[in-house]
């Protein structure tokens, strides 16, 4: 998780049209106080970072088998998601999604 944050830290920083979002779908009461000192340790500047309940938002059908779903999109539309299943989120699948943000413009 930590690769694929700095490497979207860093897109956002390059491109100021690129808006990156992080949300945690947790409720591990020490999960934000974590959160705060990973920000603080790492220098992520660009990314926003949140927690929401653990079915995620209302109507957005996260994937109940997956430990990390990506989603981008432009102008209300989606033109990436990815599903990524417990253990899977290795180097190859970050620059999977990183590889991604060109679908944005």
């Amino acid at each position: 998780m930590t690769s694929l944050v700095k490497k979207l830290d860093s897109a956002a920083a390059s491109d100021k049209s690129i808006k990156a979002c992080v949300v945690f779908l947790s409720d591990d009461p020490d999960l934000e106080k974590r959160l705060q000192a990973f920000i603080e340790k790492e220098g992520i500047k660009n990314v926003h970072i949140g927690i929401d309940n653990p079915a995620g938002p209302k109507g957005w059908n996260i994937a109940k088998d997956a430990d990390v779903t990506a989603v981008f999109y432009t102008k209300n539309k989606v033109v990436a998601n990815h599903a990524v299943a417990k253990g899977g989120l290795d180097a190859k699948a970050v620059e999977a999604i990183i590889a991604d943000i060109s679908k944005l413009k």
